[in-house]
C-alpha cells in the first residue's frame, strides 16, 4: 500500500524512528540533560511484603499470580525472587535499586509474543524530545543456552525500539531511545513487548521504567562546593548549554531547603547567571532548570534540570562547647588546651576566611572506675571463659572497652590469660586494669604408650586419670566388653591388625578428654614342624607334631606325609597344635614305614581369617 501524499509530523517522527531502531539494538539515548521522570510508578514502589497481592493490571494479555513463581504466561510484582520456594533455572536478583524493599516486576513469557507491560502518559509536551528507558534482566542463568527474552517498546501500539535477545549474562542491563512529540500531541501509551516465543527460557524480570523530557546538556561548573566567607563578598554561578536543541533557550533558577529533596522557583532569576549574596553562614542548594520555551518551562513534564550546585558561607565567629578529661589536650589552631577556661582565637580557614572561634572548656579529673568479674574455661582449651563488667562509676556514657585486641563488652569465648582491659567515656575519661583468668582445672587421661604386639597376643590396657569418669567410651566398640563404668577402665583387646585404640572419657563437670595410641600388629606366625623324628618307643621325638603359639591359631585344617613313591601315608584334618595323639607314629595302618625322607604339607588357619601352607622333607629316623 503506497505512502499517503502528506504525513502528520508526529507519525513521521515515529515512522523514521522505526525505521532507525527497528530489530537493532543499537541505542539513541539521550546526550544532554534530563528532566524529572513522569512515569513515577515505574519503579514498580517498594513494600514490607515480598509479594503485592493486589492485582497491578499493567500487562495486557497477562495473568497476575501472587504464588510464585509465575507459569507461562504470568507475571508478579516482588521484591526478591530468592525469598520464594522454587525449583526454576533461574537467578535470584533483587530489585535494582538500593532500597530491600523495592519491588519488580517478573515475567514468564507467553508460548506467543505479545503485549507484557501498557501504560498511559498524559499531560506531555508537544515538539519535545524524551527518552523511554527500562532496566531488564534475562532471569537464566550464563550458559543456560535457553530462548533469550527479546523485547520491543511502542509508543501508541508502534514498535520504535527492540532490544534484540537480552544476554544470559546475569546483570541488569539498561535499554531506551529517545523522540519526538509531534504538533499537539500531549498523551501517549507506553508499551513494552515480548517477541520470543515461550518454553525452555524467555524469562525476564523489569525495572525502573523511565519516561522523562531530554535536552540539552545544562550544568553549574565547576560542580564542586563554592565556598565564602561570611564578612565577604556575594558569589555569581552561572549555567552552562552544551547543545542546540534548544533555539533560544528560557532558565529559572531554584533553590532547594531540604538539601535537595524539594525545590522552589526563585523569583526574578531567569537568566544564565545567579549571584548568590546571602552572607548568613550555612550551605545554600541552587540548580536550574532549562525549557525551550515559557510553557515548557512551567511544565514539569517538559523541562530538564542541571547539577546541584552549593555554596557554602563559612561563618566569621564560632562558639564552641566542649568537656574534656584531664591529661587530655583540646587542639585549636597553634594552640593546646588542658585546663577548664574560655579561651579566644583567630584562625583563617584554608578558604582564607578569618574566623573567631569562642572556645568553652571544661576539663573533668579522672574518677573513672569499672569493676569487672572473670569467669573460668568451663574445660581446658574450651575458650569460654568471659569478663562481664559489675559496676561503673563516675563515668559518662557512652563507655568502650578494649581487653587485648578485642573491642567491647562482655568479653566473651576467651582462653585462660591475661587481659589489660581499657574503659574509655565520652569525654576521655580512662581506667585500666589487668584482669587474670586463671586457667581451669587440668584433667589427665592416659591409657598408656604405643605398642607393637604379634598376632594373637593379648594387650591389658588400664585407665590412668586424676578424675572419676561419669561416662567413657572406648573405640573401635567392637575391640571391647564392658559391662559398666568401673569394668571398663581395665579392659583386655586381642587386635588381630594394626589397630587405633581412643578412650574418650567424660568428667563430673562435663568436660570431655581423650587419649590414644596406636597398637602394632607384627606379622609373625610362631608355627614349628621338625625335620625329622625317630619312632623307635624309646619317648624322645617318637611322634611327628605340629606345634605353635595356640593363641595365633584357629585351627589346622589339614596336616599330611607322603612317601617317596607318591603315596599317602598320614592324614589329619581339623585339630590344634601341640596335641600329641593327632601326631604320626611313623606307621600306616599299623605297619611301621621305612627309615628315609618324607614330604609333609600342612595348612594352618590363623585367627585373623589367614590360611598359610607350610611344606618340607621329614627324615624317619629308627
Amino acid at each position: 500500500m503506497p505512502f499517503p501524499t502528506k504525513i502528520p509530523k508526529h507519525l513521521l517522527a515515529i515512522v523514521l524512528l522505526i525505521l532507525m531502531s527497528s530489530n537493532s539494538q543499537a541505542q539513541d539515548i539521550c546526550e544532554g540533560s534530563l528532566g524529572d521522570n513522569i512515569f513515577t510508578e515505574g519503579d514498580f514502589g517498594e513494600g514490607t511484603t515480598n509479594i503485592i497481592y493486589t492485582n497491578p493490571n499493567i500487562a495486557p494479555g497477562y495473568n497476575y499470580t501472587t504464588n510464585p513463581p509465575p507459569n507461562d504466561g504470568e507475571y508478579t510484582i516482588t521484591s526478591n525472587i530468592a525469598s520464594w520456594n522454587y525449583a526454576f533455572d533461574w537467578i535470584t536478583p533483587q530489585d535494582n535499586s538500593s532500597d530491600p524493599n523495592g519491588y519488580m516486576m517478573v515475567v514468564n513469557a507467553s508460548f506467543q509474543p505479545g503485549l507484557f507491560y501498557e501504560q498511559n502518559i498524559n499531560g506531555l509536551c508537544e515538539n519535545t524530545t524524551y527518552e523511554f528507558s527500562a532496566d531488564i534482566i534475562n532471569l537464566l542463568w550464563t550458559g543456560s543456552n535457553s530462548i533469550k527474552p527479546n523485547v520491543s517498546f511502542l509508543i501508541d501500539g508502534t514498535t520504535v525500539f527492540q532490544t534484540g535477545d537480552i544476554p544470559e549474562d546475569e546483570q541488569w542491563n539498561n535499554y531506551g531511545f529517545i523522540f519526538d512529540t509531534g504538533p499537539g500531541q500531549t498523551s501517549l501509551t507506553l508499551a513494552l513487548q515480548n517477541n520470543a516465543p515461550g518454553g525452555q527460557g524467555n524469562d525476564l524480570a523489569l525495572d525502573n521504567i523511565t519516561f522523562r523530557a531530554c535536552g540539552p546538556e545544562v550544568s553549574i561548573i565547576p560542580e564542586d562546593i563554592a565556598t565564602i566567607c561570611e564578612d565577604g563578598n556575594p558569589i555569581t554561578i552561572n549555567a552552562t548549554v552544551i547543545g542546540n536543541q534548544y533555539s533560544n533557550p528560557v532558565f529559572q533558577w531554584q533553590q532547594s531547603f531540604d538539601e535537595g529533596l524539594t525545590w522552589q522557583d526563585i523569583t526574578g532569576e531567569t537568566g544564565v547567571d545567579f549571584t548568590h549574596n546571602n552572607l548568613s553562614s550555612g550551605l545554600y542548594y541552587y540548580r536550574v532548570i532549562l525549557a525551550g520555551n515559557l510553557n515548557n518551562l512551567l511544565n514539569s513534564q517538559c523541562h530538564v534540570f542541571s547539577n546541584v550546585k552549593i555554596v557554602q558561607v563559612i561563618p566569621k565567629f564560632y562558639n564552641a562547647i566542649d568537656t574534656l578529661c584531664e591529661g587530655t589536650f583540646y587542639e585549636q589552631g597553634n594552640n593546646s588546651y588542658s585546663l577548664s577556661g574560655m579561651y579566644t582565637d583567630s584562625l583563617i580557614s584554608s578558604y582564607g576566611c578569618d574566623s573567631i572561634v569562642s572556645l568553652q572548656l571544661t576539663v573533668l579529673d579522672n574518677n573513672l572506675e569499672v569493676a569487672y568479674t572473670p569467669f573460668l574455661e568451663s574445660c581446658p582449651g574450651a575458650n569460654d571463659a568471659s569478663i562481664t563488667i559489675d559496676n561503673i562509676s563516675n563515668g559518662n556514657e557512652p563507655i568502650s572497652f578494649v581487653a587485648n585486641d578485642t573491642i567491647g563488652a562482655p568479653f566473651n569465648f576467651l582462653s585462660s590469660g591475661n587481659y589489660n582491659i581499657t574503659a574509655t567515656d565520652r569525654y576521655g575519661c580512662r581506667y585500666n586494669e589487668l584482669v587474670v583468668i586463671d586457667a581451669s582445672s587440668e584433667y589427665n587421661l592416659d591409657i598408656g604408650d604405643d605398642l607393637a604386639i604379634v598376632l594373637g597376643e593379648t594387650v591389658q590396657l588400664e585407665v590412668l586419670s586424676n578424675f572419676t569418669p561419669t561416662d567413657i567410651q572406648w573405640e573401635p566398640a567392637e575391640l571391647f566388653d564392658c559391662l559398666d563404668i568401673m569394668d571398663c577402665l581395665s579392659a583386655s583387646i586381642t587386635p588381630l591388625q594394626n589397630t587405633s585404640i581412643s578412650l574418650t572419657a567424660m568428667t563430673e563437670s562435663g568436660c570431655t578428654l581423650t587419649d590414644k595410641i596406636d597398637i602394632t600388629v607384627e606379622d609373625v606366625r610362631l608355627v614349628y614342624i621338625p625335620t625329622a623324628f625317630s619312632p623307635n618307643g624309646d619317648g624322645i621325638n617318637d611322634l611327628l607334631t605340629i606345634t605353635a603359639d595356640l593363641s595365633s591359631i584357629e585351627r589346622i585344617k589339614h596336616f599330611s606325609v607322603i612317601n617317596r613313591w607318591g603315596e599317602l601315608v598320614f592324614d589329619q584334618q581339623n585339630f590344634l597344635p601341640n596335641d600329641a595323639t593327632y601326631g604320626w607314629d611313623g606307621s600306616k595302618n599299623g605297619t611301621k614305614q621305612n627309615v628315609g625322607v618324607y614330604v609333609y604339607l600342612a595348612e594352618v588357619e590363623f585367627i585373623d581369617g589367614a590360611s598359610v601352607v607350610y611344606k618340607g622333607n621329614i627324615t624317619l629316623i629308627r
